[in-house]
């Protein structure tokens, strides 16, 4: 089994610190002469570690003044209604999504057997971004039925909300029927979007949101960037809605 490297084990003590409390968002870190006494270390792996938490947006430096958290993991809860604009709303957070691609296209086997569709129905499908802050926390994919749905991607594109567009196609309301959670590492492409290194821990969940009747209207991946988010799970329904997750 591979090592672990010392600056990503300093790395990963240091993020848990800020995600339990230890240190707030805007308050300095100890100095890189003090981290090297605590960790048995060099300033040069300290330096490493920071800098690699500086890609992750988890930290920021100050020439001349050190190095400073920039954001504490975001408590995500998880129940039967999830909505990504009123969940970080609740925190204080500023909420915001971008659009990466709107398409209709053929659905593949796991998508149609999630939304009881035939092999090959038609499918329109949503890729985006979740920020926090202006932060990226997550990437996702969300697809739709296209038959009883066909004015949904034009609405996605004027709102980006998942429930916005879907009350614009009828759907006044819908809730989760079931949720997946596995941890993975990113690859490249998600490393890219989300502006961390390849292969950081990543939480990827998948889920199904059906109408009131029990009909599957959205089958949902969403992969969160594991040192930003902490996942919570609750069974509480929340009527309050702004956007799928």
């Amino acid at each position: 089994m591979a090592r672990t490297p010392v600056w990503k084990s300093i790395a990963i003590s240091l993020t848990d610190d800020i995600a339990q409390g230890r240190y707030q968002t805007g308050d300095k870190l100890p100095p890189e002469v003090q981290l090297s006494g605590r960790f048995g270390v060099n300033r040069h792996t300290v330096r490493r570690a920071l800098s690699d938490m500086a890609d992750q947006g988890l930290v920021h430096a100050r020439r001349g003044a050190g190095v400073f958290v920039a954001a504490q993991p975001t408590d995500y809860p998880i129940g039967k209604r999830v909505r990504f604009h009123q969940n970080l709303a609740r925190l204080g957070r500023i909420p915001a999504k971008r659009i990466l691609t709107l398409e209709t296209r053929a659905a593949g086997q796991r998508e149609a057997e999630a939304l009881r569709l035939e092999a090959g129905a038609a499918v329109h499908v949503y890729d985006g971004l979740s920020l926090a802050d202006g932060q990226p926390i997550a990437l996702f994919q969300s697809v739709f039925p296209a038959a009883p749905l066909p004015g949904l991607l034009s609405a996605l594109e004027e709102t980006h909300s998942v429930t916005a567009a879907l009350k614009h196609c009828g759907i006044q309301d819908f809730t989760r029927v079931e949720t997946r959670i596995t941890a993975k590492l990113a690859t490249a492409t998600q490393a890219l979007h989300l502006k961390i290194s390849e292969g950081s821990p990543i939480l990827r969940t998948t889920g199904i949101n059906a109408t009131p009747g029990g009909d599957p209207i959205e089958f949902g991946r969403t992969w969160f960037a594991g040192d930003r988010v902490t996942l919570t799970v609750s069974d509480q329904d929340n009527p309050e809605t702004d956007g799928a997750a």
